[in-house]
């Protein structure tokens, strides 16, 4: 669930420059005498516990100011570090170069090198004359390698990463130098510039900008060329550039408007707009410090507004001047007019957070967090750390839903830090309870109910301040209608349950998550949320039942009680509440008892749907044989095929005792009990005689009702006919006593039964003749026969069909199916004596003359089988006599096949494959394999005689 981004109302126009950004660190009035006045500025960080601040007078002076930033005190003295004269002209401007501990000044056109701590012998850079204005070339993390060592070749020059580069205006002309490791400057390049002197420059990347008093150019290191941004008008004061650090963009001023530019000289943003021309442009974080005729305003980068204004008791008519620290990590300013200097200390963003927060300002808190968290000026912590704070401040001024907006936007709080609101104190989670202040702007935690009330009496007060014309921090809609009490608790409760219900999917600590399901019912049941109530405690959740116990019960939200006692598997106490809604509902029905499951949904009410339906759940999983009995009888009476599930969920390991649940099942509900042993032998496959038995039995008597009132259920247990599933188990089972079964059909007109329990008994005849007589099956009977498979049984069966006896006419098309499928099973000549005279030649011709001659085909198939057999054991008894008078030659050269011995005299034999061993061999071998490996009587070898070819 995603946090929702807290509503802030924009505050009036008079506290658009409400916020404290910079606050007094110290002050200096380093001069006397009023012909000798400040000229420049800059700051030099040296450490967190030391600063400079360089001062730059018209008599040629250069002062070094010492700061201790973490200064305890509100406001100190800054203490003079050292003096030196760099020359008799004016200083005009002061650039501090902190990583090669450097200073240069410009002063009566020259350029004056010097070291920070004001302590070695000041050095004249004479190659240059006549210096109008300087820069230093600013490289943005964009084009940065990182490597100091880096060479960048633009338009023929060699820039060093880590080189010291300077743009320097000379009359018309741009010279562009670098300071060497040896405090020398080497000309790189200069060319023309413009037709008039440059009065102001800034160099970042690859582009150097520059102010004359027609305009503003551009010129590109990389390509060489220069042009003109925009002209000034006329009567415009003279051009002023400021790199903004930050960003990496250059502020243009043109009269009181300044136009922010990118590195390629494109506006970015908007401009900002200033009250006056300014004198001086400071940089502080995402702020701008202007200063005018003793006035000092910061304005907010991005959104254009003024954002403070300074005190600043200057000399009037003086220049300001405005200097920072250079970088965007700078938190000092220094303002200077006369021979005054002032410094001034970026206020931290928590301090100007709390201050905002103090005097009411809410929504220009909120729009400070984002803007100080979108530029990484505060951590994730202080951020959630804010959120909190700012929640916890709307909350006591009744504004819940902004409250409850900021909590969830804070991380780091906990949603125990909200339980004394909704709980007394003490009670279980009073320990929990973090005793957590923040910055000690709201009062501490009470009920809801007070922190209304005590709301409420502050806007009485407020309404009766304002009627005697005193202000106050109450909103004033608020005042013009304020709510009830009721709405407003009621909208404070709904609120609490918003960040509850989310807060349950945070990581937290058991007992926190305990409270936080526990007090969410609290709320669900003040807001009387029933769905809710009863969600929350059927789903996997962390209420401690204790506490809810007695509350659930007395107020009548017994249904919430159940599902909480089921899912913390209190199931005996579910169980009962279940079978007391189930009872005491007004529209419970006593069931009819038939032989089917009953579907009771038309007489049942939806109150007591739900209760047989969780309750069956419980028992469904549950092991407990005795507590499933127990409540077996209540369920069969409203649901059974309910009660049914119960007794054969597959949802529990162990089977219950089949004797226990048969004697606990209501012999009234034949289907229940039919169903639960019809599950017991042909799902558990139960092989005791007994049930099998009683099974049969129970279906027996079943089908014998259904077939006296010939009546099927609709809602019968079973897919098909009672009588059907009767037969298939009388037919699968062997485990019955058939005997038993029959004398309770005995004198039914159940004959397809009869004849499957006969057939069990072994009664042949009987059950021929059910299936010829009774039920005239044909097909049944013929196949009877033929599983029977004695040629007698096909006589007994036509026997049946010419004499049924009991006053039946013979059946004749019967007699003659059976003559037909089976007549090469009888013999003709009992046939013949068997037929009737009554019997119709024309039905019974033609089957007889094809028995004839399907007889006299047999006849002769056998003599031709018995021909051919003979002829095959004549041709064997040849060939073998052929082999046995075969005759072999043996002479002197002749040797055995296998030992290769001359064979002389010696006994030898032969075999079929014609090889020739002596008896030596013929006894190792074998007579059925020969020297070659064949074996005779695995591998037949077959020679052609007159009737076998192969």
């Amino acid at each position: 669930m995603a946090n929702p981004k807290p509503s802030t109302k924009p505050e009036p126009e008079s506290k658009s420059h409400s916020r404290t950004v910079l606050k007094l660190l110290a002050e200096f009035n380093p001069l006397d005498s009023n012909s000798s006045q400040i000229r420049s500025l800059a700051i030099s960080t040296l450490s967190d516990s030391q600063a400079l601040i360089y001062l730059g007078t018209t008599s040629g002076s250069l002062l070094s100011l010492s700061v201790n930033p973490n200064s305890p005190s509100t406001s100190s003295a800054l203490v003079c570090h050292s003096q030196v004269t760099v020359g008799a002209g004016p200083v005009n401007s002061i650039h501090v170069l902190d990583d090669i501990g450097k200073i240069i000044v410009v002063s009566d056109g020259f350029l004056y090198l010097v070291d920070l701590l004001l302590l070695d012998p000041i050095k004249k850079l004479s190659l240059i004359k006549g210096v109008t204005a300087l820069t230093r070339r600013f490289r943005s993390s964009r084009i940065s390698t990182g490597s100091d060592n880096v060479v960048q070749r633009l338009n023929g020059m060699k820039l060093k990463e880590d080189g010291c580069f300077f743009a320097v205006a000379v009359g018309k002309k741009l010279v562009l130098v670098e300071l060497v490791f040896s405090g020398s400057l080497v000309i790189l390049k200069e060319f023309p510039g413009v037709s008039e002197g440059i009065i102001s420059l800034a160099w970042v990347d690859d582009s150097i900008i520059f102010g004359t008093r027609n305009g503003y150019y551009l010129y590109s290191c990389s390509t060489g060329q220069s042009g003109l941004l925009f002209s000034l008008p006329d009567l415009s004061g003279p051009p002023l550039t400021k790199i903004l650090c930050k960003e990496w963009k250059v502020m243009l001023m043109m009269d009181n408007v300044g136009v922010i530019v990118d590195a390629e000289g494109q506006p970015v943003g908007g401009s900002l707009v200033f009250r006056e021309a300014p004198d001086s442009i400071g940089e502080l974080g995402s702020c701008v410090v202007v200063m005018r005729n003793g006035k000092v305003e910061l304005f907010h980068r991005k959104s254009g507004n003024c954002v403070q204004r300074v005190p600043f008791a200057g000399e009037v008519g003086n220049k300001c001047i405005v200097a920072d620290e250079g970088n965007d990590r700078g938190k000092l300013v220094a303002l200077a007019t006369g021979s005054k200097v002032i410094c001034y200390q970026k206020v931290p963003p928590e301090d100007q957070i709390k201050d905002l927060l103090r005097k009411k300002n809410v929504g220009e808190a909120v729009s400070l967090i984002d803007e100080l968290w979108s530029e990484g000026e505060i951590t994730k912590d202080m951020l959630s750390f804010v959120h909190a704070q700012v929640g916890f401040l709307l909350l006591f001024d009744l504004h819940f839903a902004e409250a409850v907006d900021h909590f969830l936007l804070s991380e780091t709080m906990q949603p125990s830090e909200l339980f004394p609101f909704i709980m007394r104190e003490p009670n279980r989670w009073s320990l929990l309870v973090p005793r957590n202040r923040y910055w000690g702007l709201h009062p501490p935690p009470a009920p809801l109910e007070k922190v209304i009330d005590d709301g409420l009496m502050a806007a009485q007060r407020a309404i009766f301040l304002k009627k005697a014309g005193v202000e106050s921090a109450v909103d004033d809609k608020f005042l013009l209608n304020p709510p009830s009490r009721a709405d407003l608790l009621e909208v404070a409760v709904k609120n609490m349950t918003r960040y509850l219900e989310v807060s349950r999917f945070k990581d937290l600590t058991l007992p926190v998550k305990e409270g936080v399901d526990t007090l969410l019912m609290y709320l669900y049941r003040a807001l009387n949320r029933i769905d809710d109530m009863e969600k929350l405690a059927s789903s996997d959740n962390n209420c401690v039942v204790e506490e809810l116990e007695s509350l659930l019960n007395e107020s009548g939200h017994l249904r919430t009680l159940a599902f909480l006692y089921a899912s913390k598997g209190l199931s005996s106490k579910a169980l009962a509440i279940w079978r007391i809604l189930a009872r005491n509902s007004s529209n419970m029905k006593e069931p009819a008892v038939v032989n089917d499951l009953q579907d009771n949904s038309k007489s049942v009410d939806s109150d007591q749907e739900t209760a047989v339906v969780e309750a069956s759940k419980i028992l469904e999983e549950s092991s407990d044989q005795d507590l499933v009995l127990q409540h077996l009888g209540w369920i069969s009476d409203i649901n059974q095929v309910l009660a049914v599930q119960v007794l054969i969920s597959e949802k529990r390991m162990d089977l219950f005792s089949p004797d226990d649940v048969i004697a606990a099942i209501d012999p009234k509900k034949v289907e229940i009990l039919l169903r639960y042993l019809q599950w017991l032998i042909e799902d558990k496959e139960l092989d005791d005689t007994q049930f099998h038995t009683t099974y049969a039995l129970l279906l027996a008597k079943s089908a014998l009702d259904a077939f006296e009132i010939e009546h099927l259920s609709e809602n019968s247990i079973f897919d098909s006919h009672v009588r059907e599933r009767l037969q298939i188990f009388l037919q699968s089972s062997d485990l019955y006593d058939a005997e038993e079964v029959l004398d309770l059909i005995e004198g039914s007109e159940l004959w397809m039964e009869k004849a499957i329990l006969y057939r069990k008994l072994g009664q042949e005849a009987l059950v021929l003749q059910i299936l010829a007589l009774k039920l005239e099956d044909c097909e049944a009977a013929e196949q009877y026969c033929a599983e029977i498979g004695r040629p007698d049984a096909y006589m007994q069966l036509l026997d049946m069909y010419l004499d049924p006896m009991n006053g039946k006419e013979p059946m004749f098309a019967a007699a003659v199916r059976l003559l037909h499928n089976h007549g090469e099973m009888l013999d003709p000549l009992q046939v013949l004596e068997r037929l009737s005279p009554d019997m119709p030649l024309q039905l019974a011709s033609e089957t007889m003359l094809r028995m004839l001659r399907a007889r006299l085909h047999h006849h002769h198939q056998g003599q031709i089988v018995h021909n051919l057999s003979r002829a095959l054991e004549v041709d064997a008894s040849l060939a073998r006599l052929e082999e046995r008078s075969r005759h072999v030659l043996i002479n002197d050269e002749s040797v055995c096949d296998s030992c290769h011995a001359r064979l002389g005299t010696k006994l030898f034999a032969m075999y079929p494959d014609d090889t020739i061993v002596c008896y030596k061999c013929f006894r190792r071998q074998g007579e059925s394999t020969s020297v070659t490996g064949r074996n005779f009587k695995k591998d037949s070898l077959y020679k052609p005689g007159w009737l076998v070819t192969r």
